[in-house]
């Protein structure tokens, strides 16, 4: 078979399957876009014309891509996060305390290779005894998971809150495998 005739059937493969390709691509990662002009046609170059908009009596229309701002800019999330930490059990976490938009919450980020599904308790607590406090479950396997309490509204300072995980065997005693926090010092800091 010649080679030509190959390589364009691949060519027009190729250009056929970009509307699929951008079917399946949907919108931009990080969600600023519906998908109709973005994704894989957008980084290609293929999304339609540029749309324009009137433009004031003596200046050209510009394309509406470039009178934006860029897309909605997202709320600051700050976090205080205690170091990452492993137990010889097969277990590895870090612990942070989270704030953003008035609300205050922990999270624990985690990895389980112990070989057995573990229970996980996260307290955050706060000023004046404010304390909130999730159970998660932690599957066995290698893939790294996170444990959240539920945002609730701050009530001072963030360095006035503190999360602390607990990672343990589901059994009546409980084996301690891990304890995380968000201000915990680095291993060797004393």
């Amino acid at each position: 078979m010649n080679l030509r005739l190959i390589g364009i059937g691949a060519g027009v493969l190729i250009i056929l399957s970009l509307p699929l390709a951008g079917a399946i691509a949907g919108p931009d990662f990080a969600g600023q876009d519906d998908g109709k002009g973005g994704g894989l046609f957008k980084t290609l170059g293929l999304s339609g014309p540029a749309r324009t908009s009137p433009a004031p009596a003596g200046r050209p229309a510009e394309p509406a891509a470039t009178r934006r701002s860029g897309p909605a800019e997202q709320p600051r999330t700050d976090s205080r996060c205690g170091p990452e930490l492993s137990s010889p059990h097969g277990v590895e976490a870090q612990t942070c305390v989270l704030v953003a938009e008035g609300r205050t919450w922990g999270r624990s980020y985690y990895r389980n290779t112990s070989g057995h599904a573990l229970d996980a308790v996260l307290t955050v607590m706060g000023p004046a005894g404010r304390t909130v406090q999730i159970r998660c479950s932690v599957g066995a396997g290698d893939e790294p998971g996170l444990c959240e309490t539920p945002k609730e509204d701050s009530a001072g300072e963030p360095e006035s809150y503190s999360a602390v995980a607990e990672f343990a065997v589901p059994d009546d005693e409980g084996q301690l495998l891990l304890r995380s926090g968000s201000n915990s010092p680095a291993p060797g800091d004393g």
